[in-house]
């Protein structure tokens, strides 16, 4: 049985019980006409967000400005606005706006890598003996390293002889971690962020940043140890050098300590990008009291490598809950701007499953933008497909996830004015039926779900903040848990399959919530039908 911290010992922070929304920019709402989201596009959202929906905090991928190489994770410059997104007056706005309606401000920060076109590598590659030339990573000759995004990490540069790296794309060259300036640099970009004001900082491909020292090639790859998708070449390695060093460790142990110092007048936190399927070597990330903490939550992505099975899925769940330190707190990811959209991988109805078992496990949970109305992703032409690592990668395109949102019928979806120019990516072809004015109206639709969702979770403790424990002797196909707090208890059933399942439940309760929306059963629980594809909350009785 996987044991967990007992709530009434743990002071809860807003960021243990929040759900956490993410916006991609581009897509969320434009109100220049330009085809691209902005942020007074998010301004225009808030109370959507605060009041229509009920979350609880906005992580923003990166607005600053970028040549957009990798749309915005080529930073050229860490404390500004990108001229297409806004104004930093428009951030500040931003943040004064959503906190006003209890909304925390998460923006991303990208700590590996800047772009090539940021001014510490225009220096530093000006000569071999200019001050900035140790900020990157320069070698005579380039080891085996590979690039995530295809081919070789290492670049030529003709003019000075040497080989710099980018873990990612050669317009991404990497930050030398090791050089003390570098350091100090990158955390003057967090206090300029959190002297506006943020509430927390997304920290991309997190544990990238330090290497091994000696710079030694990567030995070939290991059973079990590759992303949870194909990335290529990339997966004949196994990248034991570089990235993940230990020292990694000592630099988000101080990143921990400046964000401490801040928590003085309120709380900030960092959740950490960590593509880490080894629970041991993950839980390292939350650090230790001992020799320091570091990420408040290291993201888990488990359930997106999990096949969608009831036995599956559980494991994992459990995995976790015996893997963290009792004094850390759990998080779950089911979708972002780099993965396939729910409701492609799983259907509509097990999309609404998939919202319940987000949304009801013990811990903080990650929404990303349009899941809330079931948007799919988009099949777009390969000669229309702008991501590059889908043009490197044919097939695992990330553009199919990331287009505009679906705000309504009107012409563009309602994501940009009347008469704007194209939006930047496609629309789905069901924009006239899926999108958020048509399901505000329909009291069946995935909206009303995720609304009724997120207020039962606001409402009661014991979703919020309570204990996990499985329930054994459940049907093959259903995975059944619940969750509990000072005297209040929650029953989960959800039914993977698409056949009928009936539970015996000890007790008497009522459901609160089905994801069919169309029952409220009250009673005896002994003898319990979940239809296929179904999703119950049971308040037990001795909870009321």
């Amino acid at each position: 049985m996987p044991t967990n911290l007992q709530p009434s010992t743990f002071n809860y922070l807003w960021w243990q019980t929040a759900v956490i929304y993410q916006i991609y920019p581009r897509s969320y709402k434009d109100t220049t006409g330009n085809g691209i989201g902005d942020l007074r596009g998010v301004i225009d959202k808030l109370d959507y967000l605060s009041q229509t929906l009920g979350v609880d905090a906005i992580w923003l991928s990166p607005f600053y400005p970028s040549p957009m190489k990798d749309f915005g994770y080529d930073v050229a410059d860490y404390c500004d606005v990108n001229p297409m997104f806004g104004t930093l007056a428009d951030f500040d706005e931003l943040v004064a706006e959503a906190h006003q309606r209890g909304l925390r401000i998460i923006v991303d920060w990208v700590p590996n890598h800047s772009s090539d076109q940021h001014p510490w590598f225009i220096e530093s590659r000006s000569s071999r003996e200019n001050p900035k030339r140790n900020w990157y990573v320069w070698a005579d000759q380039p080891n085996n390293w590979l690039s995530v995004f295809g081919g070789s990490a290492w670049e030529w540069d003709e003019a000075t002889g040497q080989y710099y790296l980018h873990s990612f794309l050669k317009e991404q060259p990497d930050l030398n971690w090791r050089n003390l300036e570098v350091q100090e640099a990158m955390f003057n970009t967090v206090r300029f962020w959190l002297e506006r004001g943020v509430d927390g900082f997304r920290v991309d491909v997190a544990h990238f940043i330090m290497k091994d020292p000696k710079m030694r090639a990567n030995p070939p790859a290991k059973e079990g140890l590759a992303f949870h998708r194909p990335h290529g070449d990339y997966d004949s390695l196994s990248h034991e050098n570089d990235k993940g060093h230990p020292d990694t460790h000592k630099i988000y142990r101080r990143f921990r300590t400046l964000l401490d110092e801040y928590s003085q007048t309120a709380p900030r936190m960092a959740v950490g990008e960590i593509h880490i399927f080894d629970w041991d070597e993950w839980a390292t990330y939350y650090g230790t009291p001992e020799a320091g903490l570091e990420f408040h939550l290291p993201f888990n992505f488990s359930l997106l490598k999990t096949p969608w099975e009831a036995a599956a899925v559980r494991r994992v769940v459990d995995e976790l809950e015996a893997a963290i330190p009792d004094w850390a707190w759990p998080n779950y990811v089911l979708g972002n701007h780099d993965e396939g959209r729910v409701a492609t991988r799983f259907g509509p109805e097990q999309a609404r499953l998939a919202a319940m078992l987000l949304l009801t496990l013990r811990g903080t949970p990650t929404l990303y933008y349009g899941e809330e109305i079931g948007m799919s992703d988009v099949e777009i032409p390969i000669e229309q497909q702008l991501d590059p690592f889908g043009l490197r990668v044919p097939g695992w395109g990330r553009d199919r996830c990331r287009t505009p949102m679906q705000w309504s019928a009107n012409p563009n979806a309602g994501f940009s004015p009347e008469g704007s120019a194209t939006p930047w990516l496609p629309l789905a072809e069901d924009w006239r039926a899926i999108n958020v004015e048509a399901q505000l109206e329909d009291p069946t639709s995935t909206l009303s779900f995720y609304r009724q969702l997120l207020a039962i979770r606001k409402e009661n403790p014991a979703l919020r903040q309570g204990s996990y424990a499985p329930l054994e002797g459940m049907p093959e196909g259903c995975f059944v848990y619940q969750r509990s707090e000072a005297g209040q208890t929650f029953t989960v059933a959800l039914n993977f399959e698409p056949i009928p399942q009936r539970l015996s439940l000890n007790g008497k309760g009522r459901v609160v919530l089905s994801t069919h929306l169309d029952r409220l059963d009250k009673g005896n629980l002994q003898s319990f039908t979940l239809r296929k594809n179904e999703g119950v909350m049971i308040q037990m009785q001795n909870a009321q």
